[in-house]
């Protein structure tokens, strides 16, 4: 992530660090980005239930992946947080199981799973 900040207010940051209001730059954004999340705690809950998204870490696996084309099953992954597939799953497994895939956070695969799945990310 890059946060674009004016000079004085990235020398306002600098002088709370040195105050020792915040131990570094990161601190203070990391502070402020969980105080907004703090604010808007409510409707992110309720959006999260309505738009029926996993919340946190999402794996999937060569196992559950295999189960869920044996039951005639694709998935549709949505996540808000970080989905990681394992690093034994296939290109062609993924394909198979996976119908659609919408990380808000960060994805982890292989980067044959990732272009195998890049028409199915949102």
């Amino acid at each position: 992530m890059t946060v674009n900040l004016g000079v004085v207010d990235l020398g306002q940051v600098d002088l709370l660090v040195q105050e020792g209001f915040y131990s570094n730059r990161s601190d203070l954004v990391r502070t402020a980005v969980r105080n907004q999340l703090a604010l808007h705690a409510e409707v992110l809950r309720q959006t999260v239930a309505r738009r029926t998204l996993t919340l946190g870490l999402q794996q999937l696996g060569r196992t559950e992946l295999e189960q869920a084309v044996a039951r005639g099953e694709r998935l549709q992954v949505q996540v808000v947080g970080l989905v990681r597939i394992a690093k034994d799953v296939t290109p062609e497994l993924a394909r198979a199981a996976i119908e659609s895939i919408q990380v808000l956070g960060a994805f982890q695969a292989s980067p044959a799973v990732r272009q195998a799945l890049a028409d199915r990310t949102r």
